[in-house]
């Protein structure tokens, strides 16, 4: 059981996650490129895993993609309303359930072809991303596809220190670039890097597929203040952004991509 259960809980609790993909447009371009990333590795006869599902945003995108979509999420209120999304779009498909990534309690061994971790590494300490690691690398099928959402350290506080006067500071220096935590909500948020990911993948058997950028928090006061036309311009620079490891560190959060 993850140890900030209950701070998770009530973080949660008034169901913000719902709205934040369609929120603003830098808020949308996680989610965007993630599914971007994911491109040409779910397939229709796959069984999806969603660790993390939240309300249901991708479940729903690949509920026409895969053969069967599972979602878990420790939030009842996520479940709830993911719940009703299904049974309104009337899918036979797509399931959710109550659950802890830190303990897939109840999904069997190698039963998956593809595992999406799209949340939880946000919301825990090293020490328990490696339980997250261990129990997706053990639910999913040998051969299968396995994606972790993260969100950098050093991106995300760069971003900061341009468009926030209070940073940079010595005690969020300390938080963020020593302790890997934010410095407003220790226990809330927690940080790493593409190599710490890397690492954690290597020692579970995992092989790399690509380790990429999703959003850049250093842009995204330009990004929400352009207009459509301003960013569509823009958009060919962040698909570049998106698309080099040698960027992934700046980026805010990140996905990397591994093989069993």
């Amino acid at each position: 059981m993850s140890t900030n259960e209950n701070i998770m809980l009530e973080f949660y609790s008034l169901g913000k996650e719902d709205s934040r993909a369609t929120l603003s447009r830098s808020s949308s371009l996680e989610f965007y490129y993630t599914k971007k990333h994911l491109e040409g590795l779910i397939e229709l006869t796959d069984r999806v895993l969603e660790v993390g599902c939240a309300t249901g945003h991708y479940g729903m995108y690949y509920s026409d993609k895969c053969k069967e979509y599972v979602g878990v999420d420790l939030v009842p209120l996520h479940i709830e309303l993911f719940k009703k999304r299904i049974s309104d779009s009337k899918l036979s498909n797509v399931s959710c359930s109550v659950g802890d990534a830190t303990n897939l309690e109840g999904i069997s061994d190698n039963s998956f072809d593809v595992v999406l971790c799209l949340g939880p590494m946000y919301h825990l300490p090293q020490e328990e991303r490696e339980l997250v690691f261990a129990e997706c690398t053990r639910v999913c099928k040998s051969g299968g596809v396995l994606a972790f959402a993260y969100i950098n350290k050093i991106g995300a506080y760069a971003g900061a220190c341009i468009l926030d006067n209070r940073y940079p500071n010595d005690h969020a220096n300390k938080c963020v670039l020593e302790n890997g935590t934010d410095d407003l909500r220790s226990e809330t948020f927690f940080f790493s890097t593409p190599e710490e990911m890397n690492e954690n993948a290597a020692k579970h058997g995992l092989s790399k597929i690509k380790n990429l950028g999703t959003d850049f928090f250093v842009t995204m006061g330009v990004v929400d203040s352009m207009s459509d036309e301003q960013f569509e311009i823009m958009r060919p620079l962040y698909d570049q952004m998106t698309s080099h490891e040698s960027c992934a560190g700046m980026s805010n959060h990140a996905l990397l991509v591994c093989r069993k």
